[in-house]
């Protein structure tokens, strides 16, 4: 299927390289157009795709249209490709954050074929998750090629829209989290005299070690926390510590803190 994405940020490169690593999609197949054509030149060098020259050209000339663009553009992206959109009839694809199904027909003036996915930085290195559905025009075929969309570049699941914004903060903005903690665990172990290079390698491991430990064990975290903590040992005495100065609290605190921005954009 020919895509063309509307954007070339960084969310737009990173599902790209999967794709393109994953042979889910050829590059000849692929076409992208952005205002800044330092980022087009780029990815045209990077992965051998197709650049347009408007946001029109990318509709024109493909099957299914990525919406990579930030969510508070999209209304003026959409007023602009609402022509072509209606004669060509494409597939659109929105990874917009906050903007729910319905916006799109409401801007449009028409229904459309349309899937919303919800993917995470991870795509880069073929490890994100992504969630995605699709609107009442959306076919089966349609929704396959989200699946295989998204699994190119990690692991995909429908979601029914009304959970999307809890998604979008667990799924989407979450790495931050993760990439924080992991910060966090090497700097201390640089505190404590190790490396700053083995510290990162070691706290990054451990953190990809344990989740998938989670996915493939089928044990619950809780549990999995009671096996590594022997009484009286050391890593009960750090359980302890995180509990004290609220480290739950504090990931809580930065999931709705999250959820509540998504409602406004």
């Amino acid at each position: 299927m020919k895509t063309g994405f509307i954007g070339a940020g960084n969310m737009a490169s990173a599902i790209l390289e999967g794709l393109v690593s994953s042979a889910c999609l050829m590059p000849g197949d692929l076409a992208v157009y952005d205002p800044d054509s330092k980022k087009t030149d780029a990815l045209r060098v990077r992965f051998g795709l197709n650049v347009c020259a408007s946001e029109c050209e990318i509709v024109a000339n493909s099957d299914c249209v990525v919406l990579a663009v930030k969510p508070n553009m999209l209304q003026t992206v959409l007023a602009t490709i609402r022509g072509a959109v209606r004669e060509k009839q494409p597939l659109l694809l929105t990874i917009a954050a906050g903007k729910p199904l319905a916006f799109y027909r409401d801007c449009l003036g028409f229904d459309v074929r349309l899937v919303r996915v919800m993917p995470n930085i991870n795509a880069v290195v073929g490890a994100a998750v992504s969630a995605y559905c699709g609107n009442d025009c959306a076919t089966k075929d349609d929704l396959q090629f989200a699946e295989k969309f998204c699994a190119s570049f990690g692991a995909a699941m429908p979601l029914p829209e009304t959970q999307f914004p809890v998604f979008g903060v667990v799924g989407g903005s979450a790495p931050a989290f993760a990439y924080l903690f992991i910060d966090a665990l090497a700097r201390a172990a640089v505190q404590h005299g190790m490396p700053r290079d083995k510290a990162l390698a070691v706290s990054a491991q451990t953190v990809l070690g344990s989740a998938k430990m989670i996915l493939e064990s089928g044990v619950h975290p809780q549990e999995l926390i009671d096996r590594v903590c022997s009484p009286g040992g050391t890593t009960i005495e750090g359980i302890a510590a995180l509990q004290k100065d609220g480290f739950e609290a504090a990931v809580a605190d930065a999931v709705r803190a999250a959820v509540e921005k998504d409602k406004k954009l």
